[in-house]
């Protein structure tokens, strides 16, 4: 669009060109550029082009709502879902719902929604859409695996034990759910794998303000560490070292006959393992007995890490029956 603000004005010549002028204003051959007529008509132009096309856009007729065939609209998300084109897919599935909000496909896409979001790592969006479906379907067929996909979301965002565990927190919470409400279901067993390596990420934290303690010679906040993670996670791998500590805890305390107790536990439990060398050196420096010396290649009977090293499922897969 040509704005009149670049029209030019006409200018009056200049007093030593009036001269030269006046034959041609005699002659009434006074005359304006042909050419400033011809920019100021296509400004014009311009403008009016301009006003027709923003009263057009407000004259447009508004989209007209066509709807379509449910399983024409769950197919074409479905596969747009199956060539990894998640965002596309969620629009898809939430069009199922909108258009045919109380039919079989729309319970169905309330499901696939959630797991598109997981797909692609949107995990906020991936609960909420898991919780609206349990909340609208509580006894569907597929209610544990939306509880299943709550508490994987949680499971993956877990960080290093530097950092808040909240995360872990709330994944441990989520998966025991999944086990004590479906504890037949297909979910359950991965669900306490999972269960494991979150208590042992809970017990690594534990541990690490533990040694912090430590280093920093306030002991006995640092036996309560420890202890938590004895009581708490007994079933994790950071038991023997957390029983080498309070051995060295109570030690440095002076408090030399608990520390010969706690050295029996982790010479019954763990009579191989490098912690309990490492206890029974420091109680027979300082004359303590433990009940008896390491037996190397042996492992207690609490020992997981077989079974920590069983991961259980890396991601989760689409819900059955979609």
């Amino acid at each position: 669009m040509i704005s009149l603000t670049n029209v030019r004005m006409l200018r009056l010549p200049a007093a030593g060109s009036l001269q030269d002028a006046a034959p041609m204003q005699r002659a009434g051959r006074w005359r304006r550029p042909a050419g400033l007529a011809l920019v100021a008509l296509i400004g014009l132009t311009g403008v009016a082009g301009c006003a027709n096309n923003r009263l057009g856009e407000r004259n447009a007729p508004a989209p007209v709502y066509v709807e379509r065939p449910v399983d024409v609209l769950y197919n074409e998300a479905r596969d747009l879902l199956g060539r990894g084109n998640y965002a596309e897919a969620i629009v898809g599935f939430v069009e199922v719902d909108r258009q045919h909000p109380f039919s079989e496909w729309a319970r169905r896409a309330q499901l696939m929604i959630a797991y598109a979001n997981y797909q692609t790592n949107k995990y906020e969006d991936a609960i909420a859409a898991a919780r609206r479906f349990i909340e609208s379907h509580p006894q569907d067929v597929n209610a544990p695996y939306a509880y299943y996909l709550i508490a994987i979301c949680y499971f993956e965002q877990i960080v290093d034990v530097g950092r808040d565990q909240r995360m872990t927190e709330l994944a441990l919470a989520a998966l025991n759910e999944v086990t004590q409400s479906f504890p037949q279901s297909e979910y359950a067993r991965d669900a306490r794998l999972k269960m494991e390596m979150a208590r042992d990420q809970l017990a690594g934290k534990e541990m690490e303000i533990g040694r912090y303690y430590l280093t920093q010679d306030q002991h006995l906040a640092a036996i309560g560490r420890f202890r938590r993670v004895v009581d708490l996670y007994q079933t994790t791998t950071h038991v023997p070292e957390a029983l080498h500590r309070l051995v060295e805890a109570y030690v440095s305390l002076g408090v030399i006959d608990e520390a010969t107790k706690v050295g029996a536990v982790l010479g019954y439990n763990y009579p191989g393992s490098e912690w309990y060398e490492r206890s029974y050196g420091l109680l027979t420096s300082r004359n303590a007995q433990p009940d008896a010396p390491p037996r190397r290649g042996l492992m207690g009977f609490f020992d997981r890490r077989a079974a920590a090293s069983d991961r259980g499922a890396d991601r989760a897969g689409p819900p059955p029956g979609n």
